[in-house]
């Protein structure tokens, strides 16, 4: 597989032909790895520092926003949606090293690790998601997906300026412009429908203390 192969492939949209999941809904009989247990898995896998910042990071988003579903009447249990968060680039080191496709790969590595569907499947779907955008049936993917899109590097940004750089880097030297420019679409729906279901302005938030920023 070539380079820009690969690069496509975690630039998203991915359509499948599959049916969807079943619903992600707290399951307490499902194994949730804490935070030194899937430090631990990076360890493992070698994970780069900088990646392992980057994921601290999009676990901190995924918190706030799943905290905020359990306070708005949603079932979700907030340390399956961090464990997916923590454990959503668990491949990115392997697939800069060796190629492959990422969030596949990782996916299919914490189902093996976890034995827990709900956290491989916001491994697998951090980039794009190929069903309908419903919170009440997949909200971890989603927020695992949604808080990925909204950290650069380590840094707390904005859609836009997130999708800017993905566009600098990949999309004009690998001519993959339309297929960023539709995950970013689809990141741009799924903020207003988070705004909306959590009533909350996700860009007036730091998501560490929960204060507007």
């Amino acid at each position: 597989m070539s380079a820009k192969e690969n690069t496509a492939q975690a630039a998203g949209p991915h359509r499948s032909p599959l049916p969807p999941p079943p619903p992600a809904l707290p399951d307490p009989d499902l194994f949730v790895p804490d935070d030194v247990q899937c430090a631990r898995y990076w360890e493992e896998y070698a994970m780069l520092d900088n990646v392992a910042e980057h994921s601290r990071m999009v676990a901190t988003v995924a918190t706030f926003l799943s905290k905020r579903a359990v306070e708005q009447g949603l079932d979700v249990d907030v340390p399956t949606v961090r464990a997916s968060a923590m454990l959503h680039d668990l491949a990115k080191t392997y697939c800069i090293r060796h190629g492959g496709n990422h969030s596949q790969l990782g996916g299919a590595w914490v189902a093996e690790l976890t034995g827990n569907p709900i956290i491989a499947c916001g491994v697998t779907h951090h980039v794009y998601w190929p069903f309908a955008m419903d919170l009440s049936r997949y909200f971890p993917p989603l927020a695992v997906l949604y808080a990925d899109k909204r950290v650069n590097h380590n840094r707390l940004v904005s859609i836009e300026d997130r999708f800017r750089d993905l566009i600098i880097r990949y999309g004009i030297p690998l001519n993959l412009q339309d297929r960023i420019n539709e995950t970013k679409r689809q990141a741009l729906e799924l903020e207003q429908l988070l705004c909306d279901t959590l009533k909350v302005n996700l860009n007036a938030c730091d998501f560490d203390s929960g204060r507007l920023v």
